[in-house]
């Protein structure tokens, strides 16, 4: 018998890969963001960057002491700033302990950059060296670096009286020092800074580095920073359960330097989805984000409702996706390309099945707590037309059912929440065919319709009974065409595919119907039973994707891992719906996560825990809005917060048991009124400072 030879293959050219973020220290200011390594330099030939209006300004930012990069020690982050710690091992005294320090602070004022760093010596003699700083500039756009293309044609460097410049297709760099360096060492692709180090002992040395982008063409979305647009600081949380502060102040600070103002009317503020590659507006993500952050003022949800408006669909256009009364996905400053994906996206996209009935709730919402009626009477045609949206284009064929199908073949497969093109699975793992109808998106919808139809009548104008009759039949829709008896029990399907066919697997879609009215209470029970099950709960918050599943992967995109806002908004329905031991149990778990990820929430995770701590996913953007907004929805679901403001009513039915014991929330804004509000170990309500005519209720 003879042994076939054994011929290996050539080697093969790996094929981009999209670019891990989980040990990346990340920033953003608006429209703004750097992206470094741990130890704070923008390391080239990888993701990392200073990116502005979603083109890379800076792929290399790195600095030198003594010739030798800087060793890490400990960084950190929060809104637009990162602090960085570390040594420089080859000077200073001779031993084991480090005696020379480098910090660096970093800081985003919009399209501005600026760095200090400083040398800190605790050596026995004068520390006398060199500190080198590089700079490169390649203006990647992100879509590319997201695809996994992490380098670009360099952008040559031009010597400037003051500093250096790079002058990119969209943006003028300009980059500043003070002091002056010693020298300045141009190249094809780089600059290089040179200062000189003398320290005494005891002693330091600050530079400063400042690095300033200007437009030099205007793009369709040139949005400017909204940090300063809203009224947060008041906001403050003391808890017996000591992490919940530190949370919701971290989470804070993220999401404020998150705010964009509309550049259509900068008056108006909207959060953009995440960093680094979400930084604009998002139909979905940032009306979420407004509504989880209602209790600390109305400006957010305002703001989002009118930048969505005025880009409502107004007219059939099949690339687009855009039709009449349709609220858009995304608004992008240029076209969206990503090779790896296969998207082409035009600048308005409207590739969307949920944003449309979301936009109403948060109008509802929004006019419960406080939006003067002059505001609601001006978005009175909007409302109009993405009602008419819910109940016509939106129902594409005969069955009344909200669906989705891309036509274009490079737009969103999928267009609910879970977008990734295989997230709409079977019990048994198959990816579910087009067209789909969610679950959760015909819930949406009731919901809206149900809303509208109580505003419609508190305005006097026409139009309520219809919402509600239209309602009542989605309702009717989803109790005979969605319920599953199998081996996992009675649950609700996460939508229907193109045959009609109950997509099965068993997922936390169903957790979005709760609170929509959809809903008897046993069914919420039963709706509760399985997302606080072992299938779909774990230490860490609710998976995507139950373990009994086929294809289950509790580190895919929507296959299994844990999303921090997906979890918020079962908690918060399961609260709305009376479900208390779930609700404490399900905001538990989120309070968990938070404290694994250093209170700063990653956009999703996987909750099968490593020596009791989540695993990151490693492609996971961080600071990301909806995520932010999450410790919002903590506080509302602890309180059992539910106001309306027009019938003058606050209700606050705390949940027993108190997942985070004793609670005082101070900042919550009824209209224009910052009230406090305390819940002690019993249960016992207080408040102070609530308004003239309106009275509190411990019931819906």
């Amino acid at each position: 018998m003879t042994t076939p030879e054994h011929h290996p293959q050539d080697p093969v050219e790996p094929s981009p890969r999209q670019p891990w973020l989980h040990e990346l220290t990340i920033t953003a200011d608006g429209s703004s963001t750097q992206v470094s390594s741990a130890g704070g330099d923008i390391e080239r030939a990888t993701a990392q960057g200073f990116y502005v209006d979603d083109v890379r300004l800076l792929d290399g930012l790195a600095v030198r002491v003594a010739g030798e990069a800087v060793s890490p020690v400990a960084s950190g982050a929060r809104g637009a700033r990162a602090e960085f710690f570390g040594v420089a091992r080859g000077l200073g005294s001779r031993g084991a302990d480090p005696t020379v320090e480098v910090r660096r602070v970093r800081t985003l004022h919009g399209a501005e950059l600026v760095e200090e760093v400083t040398v800190t010596s605790r050596a026995d003699e004068t520390v006398d060296a060199t500190l080198d700083l590089e700079l490169a500039c390649d203006a990647m756009p992100i879509g590319s670096v997201k695809s996994g293309l992490l380098t670009g044609p360099a952008v040559a460097p031009e010597r400037r009286e003051d500093g250096v410049a790079f002058a990119a297709e969209r943006h003028d760099v300009v980059v500043g020092f003070d002091p002056p360096p010693a020298r300045l060492e141009l190249s094809d692709d780089a600059a290089v800074a040179h200062f000189d180090v003398v320290v005494e002992p005891g002693g330091r040395m600050t530079w400063q580095v400042r690095v300033a982008a200007a437009r030099r063409q205007p793009s369709g979305f040139d949005a400017e920073p909204g940090a300063d647009a809203v009224t947060w600081d008041h906001v403050a949380v003391t808890a017996d359960d000591p992490r919940l502060a530190p949370l919701v102040m971290q989470s804070l600070d993220d999401l404020r330097h998150l705010l964009l103002r509309d550049p259509l009317e900068p008056a108006d503020v909207f959060a953009a989805a995440g960093s680094p590659w979400y930084l604009t507006l998002f139909g979905r993500d940032s009306i979420w984000t407004a509504r989880m952050m209602l209790p600390f003022g109305i400006e957010l949800a305002a703001g989002t409702l009118r930048a969505l408006a005025r880009r409502q669909g107004t007219h059939d256009d099949a690339t687009s996706a855009q039709q009449p009364g349709k609220i858009p996905h995304e608004v992008r400053r240029t076209a969206y390309e990503s090779p790896r994906e296969q998207l082409v996206l035009p600048p308005l996209y409207y590739g969307t099945v949920d944003a449309t009935a979301l936009w109403v709730c948060l109008l509802v919402d929004t006019w419960r707590w406080g939006l003067p009626e002059a505001e609601v009477r001006e978005l009175l045609p909007h409302l109009r037309a993405a009602l008419g949206w819910l109940t016509g284009p939106g129902q594409p064929d005969g069955d009344g059912l909200l669906k989705y199908l891309d036509t274009t073949g490079h737009g969103l497969a999928n267009q609910g929440w879970k977008d990734s093109g295989d997230s709409m699975r079977f019990r048994d793992g198959r990816v579910a065919e087009g067209p789909i109808a969610l679950v959760e998106a015909q819930a949406y919808a009731v919901d809206a319709l149900a809303g509208a139809a109580d505003l419609l009548d508190w305005l006097g104008e026409p139009g309520a009974e219809e919402a509600r009759r239209e309602g009542a039949l989605l309702r009717d829709r989803i109790q005979a065409a969605y319920w599953v008896e199998g081996d996992a029990g009675r649950y609700l399907a996460m939508a229907l595919d193109g045959h009609g066919r109950r997509v099965d697997g068993l997922g936390s879609n169903m957790g979005h119907v709760l609170g929509t009215g959809v809903l008897d209470p046993q069914q919420a029970r039963t709706v509760a039973d399985h997302l606080t099950g072992e299938e779909l709960l774990d230490t860490f918050g609710v998976r995507t994707f139950g373990t009994g599943n086929g294809g289950f992967n509790p580190i895919g995109y929507h296959t299994g891992s844990v999303w921090t806002h997906d979890t918020a908004i079962v908690a918060l329905g399961l609260a709305r719906e009376g479900q208390d031991s779930a609700a404490a149990q399900v905001a538990r778990t989120l309070l968990a996560a938070g404290e694994a990820f250093d209170y700063r929430y990653p956009e999703l995770y996987s909750g099968l825990p490593m020596m009791g701590r989540p695993s990151p996913y490693p492609a996971s953007c961080h600071p990301q809005a909806w995520s932010a907004a999450s410790a919002g929805a903590l506080v509302t679901v602890a309180l059992g917060l539910q106001v309306d403001l027009p019938r003058g009513v606050v209700q606050v039915r705390p949940l027993r048991p108190a997942p985070f014991g004793a609670l005082t929330v101070s900042g919550i804004r009824l209209g224009d009124v910052v009230v406090t509000v305390s819940v002690d170990e019993a249960g016992v309500v207080s408040l102070s400072g609530l308004p003239d005519g309106v009275r509190v209720s411990d019931s819906a």
